[in-house]
């Protein structure tokens, strides 16, 4: 928990143009909407899916 409040107190702006600078030169500029719908999708496949648990294990404890 330090640890990481030490690592994100150290971000500051300059750093963070770096990465975003460093991505485009990496990835590219077309490429990048790609990345983020597939990162989106991911996510919204992730709740979706811990949605469906919670339901599974509300259902469960229902029938018990």
């Amino acid at each position: 928990m330090i640890a990481q409040n030490i690592f994100l107190g150290m971000l500051g702006p300059w750093q963070i143009v770096l990465i975003v600078v460093v991505v485009l030169l990496l990835f590219g500029g077309k490429k990048i909407p790609e990345l983020m719908r597939g990162l989106g999708s991911g996510i919204k496949e992730f709740k979706d899916a811990s949605k469906e648990e919670e339901k599974l294990e509300s259902d469960n404890k229902e029938s018990k």
